[in-house]
């Protein structure tokens, strides 16, 4: 077994981890981030990506400036209903816009980056074990691509590990509080090689249920149509997935543009936060501590705000030498958690059509969605809580 030493193990080399390591080493502070998945597996897993300004600037910020050029700047939304569109205007109400982005290609950027930069990150990893959070010296065991044994010997440990975390576990069930909720709806999603219908993304609610019609590049586009929680996507006909598309955003002569569909896959909707987010030496972040369904463009943003946090923490924590320090890291990041949880749930529950609903409750879900597009103040609220609250700093 080889034994090294590093200021700081990330567990998890995605978005949050690998970002985390880039912040560190901008502080002169080095780690080592590994990952069970093989970079080519993570590259290849589609994920959508819409970023607020701050994570934008975060990538830009010694990373890549690739956004720039492959990215879309998206200076507003679309609310559809009543087969009417509804524009909410980032830019006029809050000054703020957001970027098409994906994921993967948020990730390439940094995996890249840390490359150029000799960063240490290691994927396709097997075996890991993390020990000794509680103590002085925590370890993290593995076994590299290479098939040989490894421990690291850390100051802290990061559990970026995302949503079916280990290091989460590592946390005493008698110490932890799980907060979740389960929605009993999902999305229905497919990639297709088509031109973009709309130059910004479109939130639908009809009476057949919610849609969202949403872009990748020029040629691949990416949308969504509401479906039961156990929906066989494949049982369903290319014809019959546009057929329904176009029935919930129809209206204006609004026409989708259509193409073949290379990926389908259904996303069941949950709501979850573990608190707290630290443990002796051991601290949380992204998908490991709390994940938010898709509605509101929070996931990967999240994340990102996480690990801006915790690079100040670490930080603090490694000069000063105590680890109190960390304990200062939950409340801050849990205090945006919490306001995007809200925001998530409520427009999940405003545009998706909920099974068994009355007559009064899809008047009353109308009147709510008139409310907001019909009035600057409701406007305002959308536009400030989906480009993340940019000027307003939370929890310190």
């Amino acid at each position: 077994m080889t034994v090294s030493t590093t200021p700081v193990a990330i567990v998890g080399a995605g978005p949050a981890g690998l970002m985390l390591s880039h912040l560190l080493a901008q502080r002169g502070i080095e780690s080592v981030a590994i990952d069970t998945r093989t970079r080519q597996e993570i590259e290849t897993t589609h994920r959508a990506g819409i970023l607020e300004a701050d994570s934008a600037r975060m990538l830009l910020d010694g990373v890549s400036d690739r956004i720039l050029r492959d990215g879309y700047e998206h200076e507003g939304v679309e609310l559809r209903l009543h087969g009417q569109g509804h524009r909410i205007d980032f830019q006029e109400l809050v000054g703020a816009s957001v970027w098409l982005y994906p994921q993967t290609d948020v990730f390439i950027d940094l995996a890249d980056a840390r490359a150029r930069d000799g960063g240490d990150v290691r994927f396709g990893v097997t075996e890991v074990e993390v020990d000794g959070v509680e103590t002085d010296s925590p370890t993290v065991r593995f076994t590299d691509a290479e098939g040989e044994r490894q421990e690291l010997r850390a100051t802290y440990v990061v559990g970026s590990d995302g949503s079916r975390s280990q290091c989460r576990r590592l946390v005493p069930e008698a110490r932890r509080t799980v907060y979740g909720k389960e929605y009993p709806f999902a999305w229905f999603g497919i990639l297709c090689e088509a031109p973009m219908s709309a130059s910004e993304l479109i939130y639908a609610q009809s009476d057949r249920g919610f849609a969202l019609i949403s872009q990748r590049t020029d040629t691949v586009q990416r949308m969504y149509l509401q479906c039961e929680p156990d929906e066989d996507v494949h049982a369903w006909s290319e014809d019959q997935i546009w057929s329904e598309l176009q029935a919930r955003v129809a209206g204006d002569g609004f026409e989708l543009r259509t193409g073949p569909i290379f990926e389908r896959a259904r996303l069941n909707f949950r709501s979850f936060v573990q608190e707290p987010m630290s443990h002796g030496r051991l601290v949380l972040a992204g998908d490991a501590a709390h994940t938010v369904p898709p509605t509101g463009a929070k996931g990967l943003n999240l994340a990102l705000a996480d690990v801006k946090v915790l690079a100040e923490v670490l930080e603090q924590a490694l000069d000063t030498q105590d680890v109190q320090v960390l304990e200062t890291y939950g409340p801050r990041a849990l205090a945006r958690v919490w306001r995007s949880q809200n925001f998530s749930y409520w427009m999940t529950q405003m545009l998706h059509t909920p099974p068994g609903a009355d007559a009064f409750d899809v008047r009353r879900q109308m009147g709510e969605l008139e409310t907001v597009t019909s009035t600057k103040q409701g406007r305002a609220y959308v536009a400030e809580c989906y480009t993340g609250w940019p000027n307003h700093p939370i929890g310190g």
